[in-house]
Order: structure tokens, then C-alpha cells, then sequence
């Protein structure tokens, strides 16, 4: 047997909130239990840096219960085909991994969404959860300007957290209109850690300006952003600044669970009440089934290691507060859903595609995301359409149409592995 391989009773692909305790849970119900991420620690984008950067007591306690003997954590390995049926091919510093499991749960997470302005591609305009992690990875940002901009709570936690560590933040612009906010407040008002959260951050940006119903429309700049001009109704103004950071709501990570033939709805993966998706013994919980925040993906984690270690009756204790989480997200899609006029901001000669260099005015010279990727290569590059592909149907309501191996770019030598996807070829 292979060094390369490992077989596991359950795989986990995704070390976030839903991976963990996805993982937590097979494992305290005696399965073997393998948890898979591409980050060198558990955590993902919200527990970013373990123990030591979480935070929050919850995180703690999640990643110390994490620690059980039947959990294996395989880290910094990403998950870039299925070669056949029971069978992930992953790719890692140390070489190709073989993973064969019998139940897999797909816990990939979301990123954020861009949206193409003019000057969106200046050094220092960055995603908002993109300059959170470059922060928490050492950034010293230390009385610069930062603007942050787009829509979701993501916007306001973020503001927060670049505050407290030193930055000077200039103004949050919500995209989302009062009218939809407030809707929003009242919707939540019966979960009560959720409107503690909110006058927590309320209290960190004291003094910092909100501005809703208002969102970028160019950024300035010689070699890097300096300033930002703002639209909110008839109103435009420039904003100087060191930093722009920017993110449009989130985005599923489905392309794994498209590549499994695991069925969307809506852009999210369909699931039924155990968490399991249209492809028998492969479950999916957090992000990629819906946005609904820590709380809702844990409760979905939870669910999904129990029935996949054939404990059903324990996964169904946690239904009726997921049921209560779900009507959240609900809420927060309808709050923050992207106004009309945000797609009248790029203009023809504006880049959508940044790995490929291809305007907008290109783009809309075909009828189709096909045609357009066969002509100008655009979500051919590096990110794979993963930043461009959600921009595109937002502003010409196209779908990504195929997701095909390998999933990110990887270097030749890593696709002769998929035939060696074997049951010889991994152990236990």
C-alpha cells in the first residue's frame, strides 16, 4: 500500500466551522474520520490561525474538541479531482494524496464576490475579508485610511476588526438601503446573540461614518489606490484612501460538489433534511448549501457527521435550530441582494477577467460565458472564473456552465496521479 493514500470511514473536505464539527461528530460516533484543508491550520476564513487568532470561546472550544484520536487532519492539501467513484485526488507540498472514503462531506466554504469598476485592479483595492487575512497574517496597518465598501455584516465585522488594529477607517458604505436594513433588524430580533454582536461592532466604530444606499463606483490612483469616489442616490464624492476594501456579499464554493454531480439549486447545493445531497453518501453543510453565518453552518456540520456516521436519530436533535438559523439566512439574502445600478458601474474598457486582461466591452461582444471563454479566455486563468464567473452573471446574468478537472491550476505532473487512484493505493 501507498504512502501517498489514506482510506477513511468518513472524509471531510473543508476545515472551517461546518468541517470541524462535521468532523467532531463522525468521529465521537466511532467512524474513522479524515478532515481535509487547504490552510496549513483548522480555522478556515473565519477561525483563521487556530486557537491562537479564533477569538471567540466558541472557536476554542470547537477546535480543542477537534483534537479527538479519530479525527486525522490532513493540512495545507487541496482537493482537485475525483479520478472515480469513492476516490479524491488532491495535490499538497508533499506530493499528490489519494483519498478513498465510503461517506464524504463536503464543507467548502464560500469567497467573497468582486464586483468590476474602473481602478477596481489598483494595488491596495483588495476583498474586505481578503485585508482581514492579510492583517491577521501581519500587516501592519497602522494609521492608514481604509474605506470599506460593499454589502453584507461581513463589511461592518471587518471594519471592526481592521480598527482595533490600528487602522483609520474613513467610512463603511453599504450598498443595501435603509429601508432593507431596518426590514433586516426587525427580521432578527428573536436571535438575541445576533443583535448583541451588532451593538458590539456599533460600539468598536463609534464614530466611524455608515453610509447605506451608497457603494464605489471608480478608484484613483498612480501606482496604487489613493482615493475613492462614492455614489450614494444623486450624490458622488471622493474618498481618500490607503486601502479600499471591497466585497459583495459571498459566494458557494460548489465547484467540488458540481464536479461529484451533486445537484444545484439556485447556485447552492441541494440537500435533504440530513444534510445529504442528490449523490448518495455524499452530505455538504455550511456555505455551499446557503449564507447564513457560523451559527447556522455549525448546527449543518453537526447534522451531516452524525447521519454520516449513521446516527440520525442524533443528527435530528439539532433540526429545529437549524430550521431557526435557515429563516436568518433567508432574511440576509433578501437584505443584501445587489441593487440594479451597481451593473452600470463598469464601463466597456473596464477588466473583468484580471487573470486574462479582458475588458467588459469584450465580454459582451458574445451571446454566452462559453462563447466568451472560447474567444478572449476569460476565466481561463489562474482563479479558474472564480472571481470573474459570479461578476459575469451578475452583470449579464450568464451561468458558469461545466466545472471540469482539476479544479485549481496544478502543475502537470500532478494529473498522471488520477490513475493511480486505486483501492491498492491508499491505506487505513
Amino acid at each position: 500500500m501507498s504512502d501517498m493514500g489514506r482510506s477513511f470511514e468518513v472524509l471531510v473536505v473543508g476545515a472551517g466551522p461546518a468541517g470541524i464539527a462535521a468532523a467532531c461528530c463522525a468521529a465521537e460516533s466511532g467512524a474513522r474520520v479524515g478532515l481535509v484543508d487547504n490552510n496549513p491550520r483548522p480555522g478556515g476564513q473565519i477561525w483563521r490561525g487556530g486557537e491562537n487568532h479564533a477569538g471567540a470561546p466558541e472557536a476554542k472550544r470547537w477546535l480543542q474538541r477537534l483534537e479527538s484520536p479519530g479525527v486525522e487532519i490532513i493540512s495545507s492539501a487541496e482537493v482537485i479531482d475525483n479520478p472515480v467513484a469513492g476516490f479524491l485526488l488532491a495535490q499538497s507540498p508533499r506530493g499528490e494524496l489519494i483519498f478513498h472514503y465510503e461517506k464524504l462531506i463536503l464543507c467548502t466554504g464560500a469567497r467573497e464576490r468582486f464586483l468590476p469598476f474602473p481602478g477596481w485592479t489598483l494595488p491596495n483595492v483588495v476583498g474586505a475579508g481578503g485585508l482581514q487575512a492579510l492583517v491577521k497574517s501581519g500587516l501592519d496597518i497602522t494609521g492608514r485610511k481604509i474605506v470599506v465598501a460593499g454589502t453584507g455584516p461581513l463589511l461592518v465585522a471587518v471594519a471592526a476588526f481592521l480598527r482595533q488594529h490600528g487602522g483609520n477607517i474613513r467610512m463603511v458604505a453599504e450598498q443595501a438601503p435603509w429601508s432593507r436594513l431596518i426590514r433586516f433588524g426587525l427580521a432578527v430580533a428573536a436571535h438575541r446573540n445576533k443583535i448583541a454582536q451588532f451593538f458590539q461592532l456599533k460600539r468598536q466604530l463609534a464614530g466611524v461614518p455608515f453610509r447605506a444606499g451608497c457603494w464605489p463606483i471608480t478608484a484613483e490612483g498612480s501606482g496604487r489606490v489613493e482615493s475613492v469616489t462614492l455614489r450614494a442616490g444623486k450624490k458622488t464624492w471622493k474618498e481618500p484612501c490607503d486601502f479600499l476594501a471591497c466585497g459583495f456579499h459571498l459566494v458557494p464554493n460548489t465547484e467540488l460538489a458540481s464536479l461529484l454531480g451533486c445537484e444545484l439549486r439556485a447556485g447552492f447545493v441541494r440537500v435533504d433534511e440530513l444534510q445529504q445531497t442528490s449523490t448518495p453518501g455524499i452530505f455538504c453543510a455550511g456555505e455551499p448549501t446557503g449564507i447564513g453565518g457560523v451559527e447556522l453552518s455549525l448546527l449543518e456540520g453537526q447534522i451531516a457527521g452524525y447521519a454520516s456516521a449513521n446516527h440520525a436519530q442524533k443528527a435530528r436533535e439539532f433540526f429545529a435550530e437549524r430550521d431557526r438559523f435557515r429563516r436568518f439566512s433567508i432574511a440576509l439574502e433578501r437584505a443584501f441582494a445587489l441593487r440594479s445600478e451597481l451593473a452600470a458601474s463598469p464601463a466597456a474598457e473596464t477588466i473583468v477577467c484580471r487573470c486574462e486582461d479582458v475588458t467588459l466591452g469584450r465580454i459582451r461582444s458574445h451571446s454566452s460565458w462559453r462563447a466568451a471563454k472560447l474567444h478572449t479566455r476569460c476565466g481561463m486563468g489562474a482563479c479558474q472564473g472564480r472571481i470573474c464567473g459570479p461578476a459575469i452573471e451578475f452583470l449579464l446574468g450568464w451561468k458558469v456552465e461545466s466545472v471540469r478537472p482539476p479544479i485549481f491550476p496544478v502543475p502537470a505532473e500532478s494529473l498522471t496521479a488520477r490513475d493511480r487512484a486505486t483501492p491498492e493505493s491508499v491505506s487505513t
